[in-house]
Parts: structure tokens; sequence; C-alpha cells
């Protein structure tokens, strides 16, 4: 299984994100599946491909070409993908992925995320589309969520593949090892 995670480029300030990058990266890697994401060696996108590689997995870097000319990717990757920018960038890697993670990050990840949300509510994809709730990281996106149901703007039956996940454990059981 191909599981696309999505993440920041930046560390943020906590240091237990980067952490727990590196072991989500490297549960992917032991539990048998490819790891898709970004391409970059930099933040918590770094930790998450060092985890996956440095436990023996596949891992697939897609990155836009103005990242590679900024030298960012990470270059020892099973295999790196590279678009000619972001929207190109986040088909691929929609392409590519059985399951979506999205790990804390900024404005980048939530706009992908939010396109796999909207794939599946609107049953153009099916898969599981995980919110790693991280410290309570995603608490206001997911009260959100449930606010949008309250409103009559989504319904349950939309959001039945949104999940948001509070540990690796939990991860597991959502994707399967």
């Amino acid at each position: 299984m191909n599981v696309t995670v999505y993440l920041g480029a930046s560390e943020g300030n906590d240091p237990s994100f980067g952490t727990a990058a590196y072991e989500l990266g490297a549960w992917i890697a032991r539990a048998g599946h490819t790891l898709v994401y970004g391409g970059s060696k930099v933040g918590l996108m770094g930790k998450l491909a060092g985890g996956a590689l440095e436990a023996g997995g596949d891992v697939i870097g897609v990155e836009p070409q103005f990242f590679i000319d900024a030298c960012v990717q990470y270059d020892n990757l099973t295999q790196l993908i590279v678009t000619p920018d972001m929207t190109t960038r986040k088909t691929k890697m929609i392409e590519l992925g059985d399951a979506f993670i999205a790990f804390p990050g900024g404005t980048g990840t939530l706009e992908e995320i939010a396109e796999v949300a909207s794939k599946l509510s609107l049953g153009h994809l099916d898969a599981p589309c995980i919110f790693y709730n991280l410290s309570g990281y995603y608490d206001d996106l997911e009260s959100f969520f449930q606010h949008m149901i309250d409103c009559g703007l989504s319904t349950p039956e939309r959001q039945k593949r949104i999940h948001f996940a509070r540990s690796l454990e939990e991860i597991e059981t959502l994707i399967g090892a």
C-alpha cells in the first residue's frame, strides 16, 4: 500500500513532532507500505523520509522543480518524481496514494489534505484520510468538520472516510499493518 503523507518542510517548535514524524516513517516501512511524500530533506519531511529509509522502506518523493532548484530534495529516495509545479505535484501524490495522512504542518499541508477530503466527500476517491492529531494539533479542525455537519453543509456519510487519530496506534488500526 502507498501511504501519502502531507507535512511541513519546517520543524516547528515542538520537538515531539520530529520524533513522531520519524516514527511514522519507520512504521510505514516496517508495515511493508511505501511512503509517498513531498520529497524534501528538510524539516519534518526529512525526519519522515529518514525514518522510512532507515527502516529499509521504499520512499517516493514528489517534488516540484523549483524545490529541486533550491536543492532541498532528499537524494537517497527509492524514486524522486519531479513535477513542473505544485498543482501537478498534488495530483501525482493523490494518484499514487492508497491512504492519506495529514501530519502537523502549515497551509500547504492543509491545502493538500483538503483536496483529498473533498474528493472523498464527492465519492471521487475511496481511501482513508487521516489527520494525525498530535498534541491536539487538529482539534479545532475536527470541531469544524463537525460544525459543517451541524450546519447541514456536510453529512456523516460524506465524512465517513475522514478520521482524526491521536496516536500511531490509531493510524495503524485505520490503515492496517
